[in-house]
């Protein structure tokens, strides 16, 4: 029980930082290329985690490294439009929202892939997800932006990304007897894996950015507060914000601090606010707040099993 108290304390910790991050980013896209920013920012990273983490490096198979780049290459593609969504778009409240949707979807995703049963929540959960849209694109004058449109192609990436990671990780247990499996837990660090998810992301993004951002590049002024925002990032919205994650989650068995990651996207519009002045309008807010509830009724069976356990 205080494991798991722990470990809910510390997810939420990760959704302040991931709303932080959010700042850090628009701040430092705003004075060079978006995709120039998300490579430098993965790779600076994963190599900070890696000189963390060479032992548990070393200790990776070849299937292994080939698995979390595969994950990871989805994973950058999610990044990739995310960052473009950021760059195009005039409310990052509405965004992460927007982009929330990804963990909607990971059922549906799994459905269409895998064949995986749907819970009655998530078709519970899509018409109020559809409702809150449908409100965000009428504050538009009924048209969807550019930036919404890349902030759902993220969505649908990250869903991807969650679906395959997990069930690469099952698949790799479910073939392993049950002493392999034992000391594949023991071998492998969760840390390792996500050093190289980071480093797929890191290089996907900044080849995007040598395709497509080459007469950006010589404009960029690389003064303080371009390195300040990139380390502010690489470091603390990234590095720290998935160590932070991993060692919450490796607190406790319990699948249900998961719940706790939808507090991101409130913490984005809180922070949204405050820093940049940003406000909503009212279909914005209508739309964001279904988007919301949306992902309470998608998450209710945790949600449910939280309120018991805590005896609320």
């Amino acid at each position: 029980m205080q494991r798991a108290t722990q470990s809910d304390l510390l997810l939420i910790a990760v959704t302040l930082v991931a709303a932080i991050s959010w700042m850090f980013s628009k701040e430092a896209i705003a004075l060079m290329p978006p995709l120039l920013f998300m490579g430098l920012r993965f790779l600076l990273a994963a190599a900070f985690l890696a000189c963390l983490g060479s032992r548990q490096l070393r200790q990776l198979t070849r299937e292994h490294v080939l698995r979390s780049a595969r994950v990871g290459i989805v994973f950058g593609i999610g990044m990739l439009f995310w960052v473009l969504g950021l760059a195009h778009s005039e409310s990052m409240g509405e965004g992460a929202f927007l982009t929330s949707l990804g963990v909607l979807l990971v059922p549906i995703v799994a459905r269409v892939f895998f064949a995986e049963p749907v819970p009655r929540s998530t078709w519970l959960a899509i018409p109020v997800a559809l409702l809150g849209m449908a409100m965000l694109s009428l504050a538009h004058g009924f048209a969807v932006s550019a930036g919404q449109l890349y902030y759902l192609i993220a969505a649908v990436a990250l869903a991807v990304f969650f679906t395959l990671n997990t069930r690469a990780a099952t698949i790799s247990m479910r073939r392993a007897s049950a002493r392999q499996a034992a000391a594949a837990m023991t071998a492998v660090d969760p840390l390792a894996l996500t050093i190289i998810a980071l480093t797929s992301v890191g290089l996907v993004t900044l080849l995007c950015s040598m395709l497509f951002e080459t007469a950006l590049l010589p404009a960029v002024q690389w003064s303080f507060d371009v390195f300040f925002w990139l380390f502010a990032s690489a470091i603390v919205g990234t590095a720290a914000r998935f160590w932070l994650q991993t060692y919450a989650q490796s607190l406790t068995t319990q699948t249900s601090g998961a719940v706790m990651l939808i507090l991101e996207p409130i913490w984005v519009a809180l922070f949204a606010a405050l820093w940049f002045g940003e406000t909503l309008a009212t279909l914005q807010l209508m739309g964001c707040v279904m988007i919301f509830l949306a992902l309470l009724v998608n998450r209710w069976q945790m949600l449910r099993s939280i309120i018991t356990r805590r005896g609320l």
